[in-house]
């Protein structure tokens, strides 16, 4: 019998998680959390063989508790569960050792199957998330922004003007919109939108 917790803020999801895969006769649901805080206490005295990890959770999101959780259990595995497919999103849950990540429109036959594959220690991802590593690896490393064009870049993010960012940074309007071209040219993006968007999915820009 394979032991499984469920980590998620949302009492509805945990719900519906624990209905649909206490049915499989080879799983026992032994806990729940609703918080990173919560998840690692609760995986130290019940010790699960999995642990399925929401990512976005108060006190303690799910990258760092699944950091926390492996630190005190090397044995158990935890497999993200999941909205969210950005690459800033699945390279910080890899880099914590999750053990797979998946997203919530997973079927019941593939999420039983990756719990199991996950159990014997084999990395289990959504065909999605696969394609985006995939892509990201055969992809030059994107060129990093410097401190400056960072900053102004996050000042576009909190919706301030040319005009304002070069009176909060004491620069011109005209450098402003230097540090912004140059900014597009590496994102490869044309507007300031997708400028913001593009920086948040490859982590160059932190809110």
């Amino acid at each position: 019998m394979l032991r499984l917790m469920i980590v998620d803020d949302h009492p509805v999801v945990r719900e519906g998680l624990r209905g649909m895969l206490e049915a499989a006769p080879e799983i026992s649901v032994v806990g729940e959390a609703a918080s990173g805080d919560e998840a690692v206490a609760r995986a130290v005295r019940l010790r699960p063989d999995v642990v399925l990890m929401d990512l976005r959770m108060p006190d303690g999101d799910g990258v760092s508790a699944t950091s926390r959780i492996l630190a005190a259990l090397p044995g158990t595995r935890v497999v993200v569960l999941t909205t969210y497919e950005t690459d800033q999103d699945i390279l910080r849950a890899v880099e914590a050792g999750a053990a797979g990540y998946l997203l919530k429109d997973t079927s019941r036959a593939d999420l039983l199957s990756a719990i199991a594959s996950a159990a014997r220690g084999e990395t289990v991802l959504s065909p999605s998330v696969t394609t985006r590593l995939v892509t990201r690896m055969r992809t030059p490393a994107a060129e990093t922004l410097s401190p400056r064009e960072a900053e102004v870049l996050a000042l576009v993010a909190d919706g301030l003007t040319n005009a304002e960012i070069g009176r909060a940074l004491f620069i011109s309007e005209t450098t402003v919109k230097t540090h912004l071209l140059r900014v597009f040219g590496k994102l490869g993006v044309s507007d300031r939108t997708a400028a913001v968007t593009t920086a948040l999915d490859r982590g160059l820009l932190v809110r």
